[in-house]
């Protein structure tokens, strides 16, 4: 029983660490790269490219990095929760007597990690589009400049 209820201890540990840490380091690396970006953009001066295609992959370097994290944040909070009900089920099924307020308890803590997920996901989408967006205006700035030419 002692060891039991020590490994279930060890999973709620692994599952908030693993899952939450992991969120946590994507919203911090989505952060960075969108304000990355928006720094070089910023700089960016399209009249030392004289190709598209090279400016464009300057504009776009490490954007799928935030569009990725945008796409697979809620699919890891999925997971933290599938574990977290798991853990509940199994922390239920060890005790063999059935506790509403332990079963509500466990599924509110497993499901922070689907809303984490979504909080990570939503602005990692918005920060992306953004910069999508941009780039497309300076891309078209290249264009309108080097139709004059």
């Amino acid at each position: 029983m002692q060891a039991t209820s020590s490994m279930i201890s060890y999973a709620e540990t692994a599952l908030d660490w693993g899952v939450m840490g992991t969120l946590g380091l994507m919203s911090v690396v989505t952060l960075w790269l969108f304000i990355e970006r928006m720094m070089f953009f910023k700089s960016v001066r399209i009249e030392d490219y004289k190709h598209r295609d090279d400016l464009e992959m300057d504009l776009t370097d490490n954007i799928g990095i935030i569009s990725m994290i945008g796409s697979n944040a809620p699919y890891i909070g999925l997971l933290g929760t599938v574990v977290g009900i798991m853990i509940t089920f199994y922390s239920l099924g060890d005790i063999g007597t059935v506790d509403a307020k332990k079963i509500m308890m466990g599924l509110a803590l497993a499901l922070k990690a689907t809303a984490t997920g979504l909080v990570v996901a939503m602005p990692a989408i918005v920060a992306y589009t953004i910069v999508l967006r941009k780039v497309e205006r300076i891309l078209a700035k290249f264009d309108v400049a080097h139709e004059e030419v």
